[in-house]
């Protein structure tokens, strides 16, 4: 992936997910403007069932996997905890037949009554987590975040998901980062019943989707899209928020440039000061070079938590096809 081998890699900056590696992927070239962001989002999907987060001995014999998908409790189809916890009040008797999906292939599991109940713990319906607005596309109405895919830390896998939204957030707290220990925006949801967009797509390239027309008060000016070929070593910004609801711009400088990625530093003072480098929840995060639109930051580096690695915006642009 061109990492420096002498670092050990960052984790993700999408709390509560994990990222997928980059892909080879030959960028398109990408003409136009989109307005960048960089607001903290609370992300909100709706899985496509009710799945199963840990390894559980369901009898004396059989488990339940991490990633099961739980389609049946006896005849009872369930699709949300709440009718799998309905199916379960309305069973009588000791021996539950489940049917199951299981790395694409369905089978019926036996388990008994008391390890059935003991299970809801360890089922989820929904993924949430947080990250950072990237662009809108203002003819198109649609907007590109995070700049990866959404990796469920308890399914190991892309959610399975039905639907979605993305939420402004309001950052609360910071946890700063320390060297070998990621820092983290504590956030919440500004309101849950107004939602900045719809996910259509949870790409290796970050989520994707329709932006919620009401939502234009929070929009900037357009810039114009850099070309990958264009970016130079050197001074940088960045746009993200780190107290409340307010974008701020800080800066950085571009340190080398790779294929699909770029690596910089942070050398912002008030931002070093503020969070001890990049934080998980920055994910998503424009950077903007000689006034053009030319990435977003997508990794940290653990051991060096001022320094991250970004995606070019034009090779982020081809999740949305």
């Amino acid at each position: 992936m061109g990492w420096n081998r002498h670092v050990k890699l960052g984790v993700t900056l999408l709390i509560l997910f994990i990222l997928l590696p980059f892909h080879s992927s030959t960028a398109f070239a990408q003409h136009g403007s989109l307005i960048p962001m960089g607001h903290s989002i609370g992300i909100k999907m709706d899985l496509s069932g009710v799945f199963v987060t840990n390894d559980v001995m369901v009898d004396n014999e059989n488990w339940l996997k991490a990633g099961d998908l739980i389609e049946q409790v006896e005849e009872y189809s369930v699709r949300m905890l709440d009718e799998f916890e309905n199916a379960l009040s309305s069973i009588k008797g000791n021996d539950i037949t489940l049917q199951v999906l299981r790395n694409g292939e369905t089978s019926k599991i036996q388990a008994d009554t008391g390890a059935m109940k003991r299970l809801i713990p360890f089922l989820k319906d929904r993924t949430e987590g947080t990250g950072t607005l990237t662009y809108v596309d203002p003819e198109k109405m649609t907007y590109g975040a995070l700049g990866h895919q959404i990796i469920d830390s308890a399914l190991q896998s892309p959610p399975l998901f039905k639907d979605g939204a993305i939420y402004l957030s309001e950052i609360g707290q910071i946890k700063k980062s320390v060297p070998g220990i990621p820092g983290y925006k504590i956030s919440t949801i500004v309101d849950n019943e107004k939602f900045l967009g719809k996910i259509r797509r949870n790409s290796v390239y970050g989520i994707f989707g329709t932006w919620n027309d009401k939502s234009r008060k929070v929009l900037a000016e357009p810039l114009e899209i850099m070309h990958a070929n264009d970016l130079k070593l050197g001074e940088a910004t960045i746009y993200t928020t780190v107290k409340g609801t307010e974008v701020e711009s800080f800066s950085i400088r571009i340190t080398k440039i790779e294929k699909e990625q770029f690596h910089f530093i942070i050398t912002d003072s008030k931002l070093l000061e503020e969070t001890g480098g990049i934080l998980q929840g920055m994910s998503g995060s424009p950077v903007i070079q000689d006034g053009k639109f030319a990435g977003a930051i997508t990794h940290m580096f653990v051991d060096e938590p001022k320094k991250g690695a970004g995606l070019f915006l034009e090779t982020m642009r081809n999740g949305e096809q």
